[in-house]
């Protein structure tokens, strides 16, 4: 299977919700159509930068997506990346499809002037953090959340 990817153009909703509502499967939490149309509307809004690569397959089906944006680095004085969700479809697994979207990343980020892109991930996705030990150094951070209220 031949993977390319480009950034997701607007006539790609329908399948962008498909893969978005299993990524959100995935980690167990409800998608709401009004989560699915914020997202889509922070995609393609002007005044927030938020971008989503997809996989594209030889037939034309996306495969994967990728949500990222910028962030401050205070320490750095810099803008860096932040990657948000990463999915790939399952029957896509193994098909090079997770490579060519963090090269695609990759190269977006050198475009922009990042020195880095970072994310994080389920302490049990072992899958996902395979593929990530391959592309990424795992930092030493530990992450908390805090309830706001």
């Amino acid at each position: 299977m031949t993977v390319t990817t480009r950034m997701l153009q607007p006539e790609d909703r329908q399948q962008w919700e498909q893969l978005y509502k299993g990524y959100a499967a995935f980690y167990g939490v409800p998608m709401t159509e009004e989560t699915l149309e914020q997202v889509w509307q922070w995609i393609f809004s002007e005044e927030q930068p938020y971008f989503c690569l997809v996989a594209v397959n030889n037939e034309q089906l996306l495969t994967g997506l990728m949500h990222f944006r910028a962030m401050q680095s205070p320490l750095r004085g810099s803008w860096a990346g932040f990657l948000d969700d990463l999915f790939v479809s399952p029957d896509a697994r193994g098909s090079g499809t997770v490579d060519a979207l963090f090269k695609a990343l990759e190269q977006s980020a050198a475009d922009k002037g990042w020195p880095f892109v970072r994310w994080i991930t389920a302490e049990n996705n072992y899958r996902g953090q395979a593929a990530y030990d391959k592309v990424a150094d795992r930092t030493r951070w530990v992450t908390y959340q805090m309830p706001a209220g």
